[in-house]
């Protein structure tokens, strides 16, 4: 099981860096996934990760309480109101499809919106 969760914890650690370069796939889920399958395959990889410059505050943040920083929760927030704009034109999207994509993408919002912001 050990090479299982370190295969999944290297996939998605190189999904994670891609979504920071690509708008609409996320960088912090794949990240907090890896870290977790690092700490059931790889001490050294979890620390690295946890440790790192860039990546490591957001999931340490997120590890210790939950919290996402405040330039996060805007950052997020910025490219989901985007993203929408996007998908609604160049799709033009059916009234149903666009209410469904919406509803989905303010319930992704408001999850981020509503978790506390960092101590400290």
């Amino acid at each position: 099981m050990r090479w299982i969760y370190m295969l999944a914890g290297l996939f998605m650690t190189a999904l994670g860096i891609v979504g920071a370069f690509l708008p609409l796939l996320p960088t912090t889920p794949f990240l907090l996934v890896a870290v977790w399958c690092f700490s059931r395959s790889s001490p050294r990889l979890e620390q690295w990760l946890l440790n790192h410059r860039t990546l490591g505050p957001p999931l340490t943040n997120w590890r210790r309480e939950g919290a996402i920083s405040a330039r996060a929760k805007t950052m997020a927030v910025s490219l989901i109101v985007a993203s929408y704009g996007f998908f609604w034109y160049r799709t033009q999207p059916s009234p149903l499809l666009a209410i469904i994509v919406g509803l989905v993408l303010a319930g992704s919002a408001t999850f981020i919106l509503t978790r506390p912001l960092p101590k400290g």
